[in-house]
């Protein structure tokens, strides 16, 4: 098992330090670096998945490339060779993790798009019958397939966790012109997305994006389709009116909720064979998918 990559310093102005991602300046756009960390219950671990950070940055520029018909996306390159020279000089450790990107107007708004029935999405639905505003109809069951994708955006929290918004708060956010687009490319990348991974013995059960505005257009940004801001199934295992195991780090999760820890930090050690099954885990949605 390699050794995770936890911490990155770079000879640049750092933008922002996220849970995951390290983001740094330069002037003619931003390094977005994946680390190999993990966070649970909004913790960060002291243990990272090793190559969990490629996993994410192969993701991400495979699904860019794949969707780039329907959305144009901030990569500018993903070889570190091309990138500054604050970059290059650690090229052994970032490479593979990193991506050089436009720098956007980020537009305040996570754009979830859910094509089935789980998660908080299934907790709100059998208190109101309805997800983020969103009427659906009666007996719908815990990972059931909704009649067709629905978009369920959240704010961006900057700390802490994304609060559901309607349409209507989402006009009121971002103006009415850009909420339609938001919704209906959301929609459309969602639908390419589930289509693809269909064809692969993956369900796509939702997803969330996030955009810029470069000039004026509508940018996809940051990652996407990666099991990090995706809950993909495997469809052979797939059953409704239960919890379904994820491509992700559900494993770590589970492994902590059994362990008796309070979720207060600091965090407890995760076994050996817990990270390198979660490493696996990632290392085999890659693999379904990018072939």
């Amino acid at each position: 098992m390699g050794v995770s990559v936890l911490d990155v310093d770079l000879a640049l102005p750092r933008r922002a330090s996220g849970k995951v991602r390290e983001i740094f300046e330069t002037d003619r756009g931003l390094v977005l670096v994946s680390t190999d960390r993990l966070s649970a219950f909004d913790i960060i671990l002291r243990q990272g998945i090793p190559g969990r950070g490629i996993v994410l940055t192969r993701l991400s520029e495979f699904w860019f490339g794949q969707l780039a018909d329907l959305c144009p996306n901030h990569l500018v390159t993903t070889d570190v060779a091309a990138m500054p020279e604050a970059v290059r000089q650690q090229a052994d450790r970032l490479s593979g993790r990193t991506m050089f990107v436009h720098s956007l107007d980020i537009v305040p708004v996570e754009c979830v798009v859910r094509g089935y029935l789980a998660g908080s999405g299934w907790k709100e639905y059998q208190q109101s019958a309805s997800v983020c505003g969103v009427a659906l109809p009666a007996g719908l069951l815990e990972s059931g397939k909704l009649p067709e994708p629905i978009f369920t955006p959240t704010t961006k929290a900057h700390e802490g966790h994304d609060e559901p918004l309607t349409y209507a708060e989402v006009e009121g956010l971002v103006g009415a012109g850009t909420a339609a687009r938001l919704r209906d490319v959301s929609l459309l990348l969602y639908q390419a997305g589930a289509a693809y991974a269909a064809e692969r013995g993956i369900l796509l059960a939702d997803t969330k994006f996030e955009f810029g505005l470069r000039d004026g257009e509508l940018v996809l940004a940051d990652e996407a389709l990666t099991p990090d801001s995706s809950r993909y199934w495997d469809a052979l295992t797939y059953e409704p009116g239960r919890g379904q195991d994820s491509f992700d780090k559900q494993i770590v999760r589970d492994w902590l909720e059994r362990s008796g820890w309070d979720k207060q930090p600091p965090p407890p050690d995760l076994p050996d064979e817990i990270v390198a099954k979660a490493a696996r885990r990632y290392e085999e949605i890659a693999n379904r998918l990018m072939g």
